[in-house]
């Protein structure tokens, strides 16, 4: 590895790769649906009186027709191929409900009711997302990568050519985990299957022990059968491991008895990964039963053939859908099973059989002039770092107790015992723990800032607030592993980029995602150009091993699946099965947490290894803490109005308005005209920016608000109007976008302008690095 990339106080490393995030559409996408002069004609009208008169009636024709001329935009955008190949990713079947009759249908002033201005909404909804937010997924939401370089001064940006320079179409976990399923009920595939015993299970002399219940006893054909059962050896093999104990049908029926018990699973698994199909390939190609074989294989084969259909259909939407349409029948005939999972609680994000990752064309490399100005970045992740270090030690506290209470029943602890016993991980009261430390950093920040009542704008200078930030945050902590993570994201504001050579820039911090690296993720390392690098990077972090926990394939709350799965593992590492079991068994490295030893040594929980590696206790529970404060990180109060706080030339705090959904009476105004004008008079009033982000506990993300833009101030009343009609009382927080969509720096080959971010992953360079002991 190179010299390490510092931030300006030494204590943080930085990544030398980082992600360029943006969307796959231009941002002036969004302008276009502004009405030029529309806003200023609005706003000639006056405040407070019922419009009437000449005026108004003037201002109604110029709305009707520029409600005809957004809706023509809209259809030419409806009508792109890559939009409805983008939408096809999305939800395929809007493109027939939706997508097909608004292009079918004449714009008109007095054609515009009721369902032609719902479609107008959708096609916008859409658009917004895709040309504002910078999010990762598909083509619109292609990886871009970026290099740190602290020996150039300003930020380099090549273009590359065309927006996209790789793409791959991969398989939902769920989909191949459903054909495992399928041909899991050939009967003749069994014997070629290796059962698996639960990594929670206990085996003893003449008993086997469940955390939570007593010990059960065991024949000793049963517990050499468990013994064998180690999802690597074929159920064949055990049988033939076994012929001098038992005859095979014997066995045989011990194995079947003991997946009654659920003391082990006996079934075609795929571990979680990027590529789950490849291995259910493996897994099938050593069946040494052609009978058995071949037909499996075959079923396998036309998902695949599907799959790359797919991916060869690229943005040709009318192609894309016939291929999904294509993949999605071979599936359910070979699966008998729906093609798409429906939207709820328990579905984790990739509803669909496939989805799509792409790597932007564009590269850039930033240089000495925007390090320099990451010095705020600094005292905000030693709030951050105060903030994992508190939840750590209270966390580690509550495990402690609980670990002394199994001591004294049994003894001894292993691994799967004090799991079960902490449960809901990483503690039933860790929620109620991080939100009084989240409250009380807040108030910590509140009085670092001193931001004086009723002002919009808080200035400070990193050098006058250090001093304070340390006295209000720099207490030593312990931590977790993954709490020496943390991945910022970073907007650049600049002219152009001659500008940041010359220092006329700022920066903005959007999220600040704690005890994580998020470009660990499946969808960031699969777009890299060289993985290695990423390994090179975390092994930098963590020299020795490290202890990592299984995770379930999908957690539908977090919306966790196998895109969002660390993907950056190494052979030194070793994985812990904790309840699921995720991983290959095959895979060097991996035990069960019952074979885990819990002791408490010199004041701290370890975990000893069967092979007698020795980890920090909190390591096993790294996932499950991250889960709770990874996205905690905020300055400010929800106070009904929040001011922007820069410090030097960051950003640190957006500007942030919350609102009563039943105070907003512009809402509920039936006519078009008088509800865009009530809205800007609302605005105005307020002292709103024309381009916001508005959350509300009523929609499933953020969206993106334009007040010059009638269709999506109707966008915005809508959304207004369901959370006050789940409660009037519900707020709905407002914030300024910044950057503005007109300081867009990223741009393609033909010099279109796109939203953007930085997302570093930084290192705490304060704490040991995590590893076996």
């Amino acid at each position: 590895m190179p010299e390490p990339v510092l931030l300006p106080g030494g204590g943080w490393r930085l990544w030398r790769h980082f992600a360029l995030r943006g969307p796959g559409f231009p941002v002036t996408g969004v302008l276009r649906l502004a009405p030029p002069g529309l806003a200023e004609a609005a706003d000639r009208l006056g405040a407070g009186a019922e419009p009437a008169g000449a005026d108004w009636q003037s201002f109604e024709s110029a709305f009707a027709d520029a409600a005809v001329e957004t809706a023509r935009e809209l259809q030419t955008i409806a009508g792109r191929p890559d939009f409805r190949a983008a939408v096809a990713w999305q939800n395929r079947a809007v493109l027939h409900t939706g997508i097909a009759p608004f292009l079918s249908w004449t714009p008109s002033a007095a054609g515009r009711t009721s369902m032609p201005r719902q479609r107008e909404e959708l096609v916008a909804h859409y658009w917004q997302r895709f040309c504002v937010k910078n999010d990762t997924i598909g083509f619109f939401g292609p990886v871009g990568w970026a290099t740190l370089d602290p020996e150039l001064r300003g930020v380099e940006l090549d273009p590359g050519t065309g927006l996209i320079s790789r793409s791959e179409v991969f398989f939902s976990s769920w989909s191949i985990d459903e054909l495992a399923r399928t041909l899991d009920r050939d009967p003749g595939l069994r014997p070629w299957l290796a059962p698996r015993r639960l990594p929670y299970l206990r085996i003893g002399e003449a008993q086997v022990g469940l955390p939570g219940r007593p010990p059960q006893p065991v024949s000793e054909l049963e517990r050499q059968v468990l013994l064998r059962c180690d999802g690597v050896r074929p159920a064949r093999d055990i049988q033939r491991e076994l012929a001098d104990r038992a005859v095979p049908r014997q066995v045989e029926e011990v194995l079947d008895q003991l997946v009654r018990r659920r003391w082990i699973v006996w079934r075609l698994e795929v571990p979680a990964t990027a590529h789950p199909e490849r291995h259910l390939r493996e897994t099938l190609e050593r069946v040494g039963d052609p009978a058995v074989r071949e037909p499996a294989l075959a079923g396998l084969a036309v998902l695949e053939r599907g799959r790359d259909r797919v991916q060869a259909a690229g943005t040709d939407a009318e192609e894309l859908v016939a291929a999904l349409a294509a993949l999605e029948a071979d599936f359910a005939r070979l699966t008998q099973a729906p093609a798409q999972r429906e939207k709820g609680a328990r579905t984790a994000p990739n509803r669909s059989l496939v989805y799509a990752d792409c790597r932007r064309s564009a590269t850039a490399r930033v240089g000495s002039a925007v390090l320099e100005a990451l010095t705020p970045l600094e005292l905000c992740l030693t709030a951050s770092r105060w903030m994992t270090d508190r939840f750590a030690e209270v966390v580690g506290a509550r495990i402690t107790e609980a670990y002394r209470r199994l001591c004294a029943r049994h003894g001894t602890v292993d691994l799967g015992s004090l799991w079960f016993e902490c449960l809901p991980a990483p503690h039933s009261r860790s929620i109620a723990d991080i939100d009084a430390i989240q409250a009380e950093m807040r108030e910590r920040w509140a009085a670092v800032i001193a931001a004086p009542e009723g002002v919009r704008r808080v200035e400070r200078a990193s050098a006058d607030i250090a001093e304070q930030v340390h006295k209000a945050f720099g207490e030593p902590g312990t931590g977790w592993s993954l709490s020496r993570y943390a991945s910022p994201d970073v907007m650049l504001i600049a002219e152009d980029l001659p500008a940041v050579e010359r220092g006329e820039f700022s920066l903005v911090l959007g999220e600040l995602h704690l005890a994580m690296n998020t470009l660990g993720a499946s969808l960031f390392v699969t777009q890299h150009p060289d993985r290695e690098e990423l390994v090179a990077e975390t092994t930098a972090d963590f020299p020795g091993p490290r202890l990592v926990p299984m995770l379930p394939k999908e957690l539908p709350l977090i919306r966790w699946s196998a895109r969002s799965r660390p993907a950056l593992d190494r052979p030194q590492d070793y994985y812990v099965a904790l309840v699921d079991h995720t991983a290959d068994p095959r895979r060097p490295r991996t035990v069960r947490c019952a074979d885990v030893v819990v002791e408490e040594r010199a004041g701290r929980l370890v975990a000893e290894l069967p092979d007698g590696a020795v980890f920090d206790l909190l390591d096993v529970f790294c996932h499950a803490m991250t889960n709770r404060v990874m996205d905690r990180f905020r300055i400010r109060p929800d106070a009904d109005h929040s001011p922007r706080v820069t410090v030097d030339k960051m950003v640190i705090s957006r500007e942030t308005w919350r609102f009563a959904a039943g105070q907003l009476p512009f809402a509920t105004e039936k006519s078009e005209a008088k509800r865009f004008v009530r809205a800007r008079q609302w605005r105005a009033g307020a002292e709103l920016p024309r381009h916001v982000f508005v959350v509300s506990p009523a929609e499933p993300r953020p969206f993106y608000v334009d007040f010059d833009s009638p269709v999506y101030v109707n966008i915005l009343a809508k959304a207004i109007r369901r959370l006050a009609a789940r409660d009037p009382w519900a707020r709905l927080t407002v914030s300024e976008m910044l950057p503005t969509p007109e300081q867009a720096w990223l741009t393609d080959d033909l010099g279109n302008r796109y939203t953007s971010e930085l997302r570093f992953v930084a290192v705490d360079r304060s704490k040991v690095p995590g590893g076996a002991g």
